[in-house]
């Protein structure tokens, strides 16, 4: 089939990549935008099934392109060939690789998760063992879409079973999300509740929620961190709300030595995610 070639600015599917970076038009269309070869390589990998693929070979940085197309094609994508100036005009990262897709939405539920902590689905490469340990790592209203896709990035880096969203205030199919996550928003399990929803869940799993606080007593190396668990990381601006440090099995910190009173709550999990891993002896 031959592959259709957009060359003006104003053509109605340039219009449509251009709204699809706010939130209300994706969810409408129940679509989001997959940017980068190596976002778009993971995404295939995973299953993903993108709907339509946007080319620019002016702007190819390699040699591996035209496999991909290949591979997106078979997973039934459209391919459009777009010239360098429109795809600059639809593209959202600062250096464009010429290619951009467009796939489907996906929900999961905390009942998702279930065969993935009995161990079926557990992520591959992870080196937590799921039947008897699950290791989940909740944040609560994440606000920047930059921090949320690195939360997932390294909670993937430090094997974690899923991810659990609480209370969104940013979109997991924002374009800097799936940016930031460099593809593992495909990898890795990621569920959006409400937080009493995720606490009963917890409870009912026996998986320990243990949050960060800096007014906690202990510190984050002195918690056991072995057994099932769930650490619970607050938003950038507040921390985490009175209904988490009130629900929690344990609270620790992370010592400050310096001027600054905080770490970045993406910098602070990963710190706290890799102690439970040395625990976990993974």
């Amino acid at each position: 089939m031959a592959i259709e070639k957009i060359t003006s600015l104003q053509n109605p599917r340039v219009k449509q990549l251009v709204r699809l970076r706010d939130r209300r038009p994706r969810d409408e269309a129940g679509v989001f935008l997959v940017e980068g070869y190596r976002e778009l390589r993971r995404a295939l990998d995973k299953g993903v099934r993108p709907t339509e693929l946007y080319v620019a070979p002016e702007w190819f940085q390699g040699e591996n392109e035209p496999a991909l197309i290949t591979q997106a094609e078979a997973a039934g994508a459209q391919v459009f060939e777009l010239t360098k100036a429109v795809f600059a005009k639809v593209a959202y990262r600062e250096r464009p690789d010429g290619l951009l897709a467009v796939a489907p939405q996906w929900r999961r539920t905390l009942q998702d998760l279930e065969p993935i902590l009995a161990g079926s689905g557990l992520n591959p490469g992870s080196a937590a063992p799921a039947a008897s340990a699950p290791f989940l790592l909740v944040v609560e209203a994440i606000e920047k879409p930059g921090n949320l896709g690195t939360l997932l990035r390294g909670a993937d880096a430090a094997g974690v079973q899923a991810v659990i969203v609480c209370d969104p205030v940013t979109d997991l199919f924002n374009p800097n999300v799936v940016r930031a996550s460099t593809g593992v928003l495909f990898s890795v399990p990621v569920v959006v509740a409400a937080s009493a929803a995720v606490r009963t869940w917890l409870r009912a799993k026996k998986i320990r929620a243990v949050v960060t606080t800096p007014a906690a007593q202990t510190l984050y190396s002195d918690e056991n961190l072995r057994g099932p668990l769930a650490v619970v990381m607050g938003s950038e601006q507040y921390g985490l709300s009175d209904f988490w440090l009130k629900e929690s099995d344990a609270q620790v910190r992370i010592p400050m030595a310096g001027q600054a009173d905080s770490l970045n709550v993406a910098m602070a999990a990963v710190i706290t995610l890799f102690e439970a891993v040395r625990q976990r002896g993974a």
